[in-house]
């Protein structure tokens, strides 16, 4: 390999380790070892003669001649992607990969009928999920999208509906806990109750939030379990072991509710709020595997 091209290679494995902040994250991000990636940069800098990374045992952060090649290097290697893609024109179906980045209720839910037509439509495409509750930066975690629920976007973002346009949280809980416990009349009387709570993974517990005739009302229960999204089956499952009550997406409890493992409590209160987005880069030309996804999305018959 020639010196121009072990640079080019070098600069791409550079930028990808500065925006994850981290050989690991860039590594599970791009399928190479971490040692591989560390010896690439190290090629680059020495080949520079300059430091472009400042590694500690925690984090990798660019120095300040790193911060200033990556912001001319990403125009660069966006065009060199952009310019390889334009073979993907040249082929009757798009191939390469679309990673995704989603939430848990989206991944479980609405999402998996819509990625199996989406495969079953383009069999060359790659997809590449990435379950993720919190907002992340699309360029810096290696994704091309991202579904979230009512976030606020950068202005460069691009959001488009997709999955059902109207959702509910639904509030259950086992029969058996009702009949020990009783039934909740007001969401204040849960103050009262053994709630399964949700948090995010900073930490912060979330609030249950409900509406009725326009009256809106937050409570904060105590309960026996905290769980992230991540794991709401261990909360679904406590739930219908009768260890308190659960506020997940209706979607979520509709089954065991069905077969009457759980009972809906309080469902004139059960909060509505807007379904899901598709958010991507605006500024910037998609790749094939993104593009056709867009279309796919908006086609009324599959975008959900």
């Amino acid at each position: 390999m020639s010196t121009e091209l072990h640079s080019m290679a070098d600069l791409s494995t550079f930028a990808l380790v500065a925006q994850h902040r981290g050989f690991r994250q860039a590594a599970r991000a791009s399928g190479q070892s971490a040692s591989a990636l560390s010896q690439a940069v190290r090629r680059l800098e020495t080949q520079l003669g300059i430091r472009l990374l400042e590694r500690t045992t925690r984090s990798v952060a660019p120095t300040g001649a790193g911060a200033l090649l990556l912001s001319r290097l990403q125009p660069a290697l966006l065009q060199v992607a952009g310019a390889l893609d334009v073979l993907n024109e040249l082929r009757d179906s798009p191939r390469g990969t679309l990673r995704l980045n989603v939430p848990v209720s989206a991944a479980r839910h609405f999402l998996q009928p819509l990625l199996v037509r989406f495969m079953a439509m383009y069999p060359d495409i790659v997809l590449d999920i990435v379950v993720d509750n919190n907002f992340v930066d699309l360029v810096a975690s290696g994704c091309d999208a991202g579904i979230r629920y009512g976030e606020r976007l950068e202005q460069d973002m691009i959001a488009l509906p997709i999955g059902p346009r109207t959702e509910r949280f639904a509030l259950a809980a086992a029969p058996a806990y009702l009949a020990r416990r009783g039934v909740p009349q007001h969401p204040r009387d849960l103050l009262q109750h053994a709630c399964l709570r949700g948090k995010f993974l900073s930490g912060l517990v979330y609030p249950w939030e409900f509406e009725r005739d326009g009256q809106s009302l937050t409570v904060d229960p105590a309960g026996p379990l905290i769980a992230t999204p991540t794991v709401a089956d261990l909360m679904v499952h406590a739930a219908v072991e009768g260890h308190g009550l659960v506020y997940l997406f209706e979607d979520w409890l509709a089954p065991y509710m069905a077969s009457g493992q759980l009972q809906p409590v309080l469902p004139a209160w059960w909060l509505r709020f807007p379904g899901p987005f598709l958010y991507y880069a605006g500024r910037r030309q998609q790749p094939a595997p993104l593009r056709a996804f867009i279309d796919f999305i908006q086609q009324p018959a599959t975008g959900g």
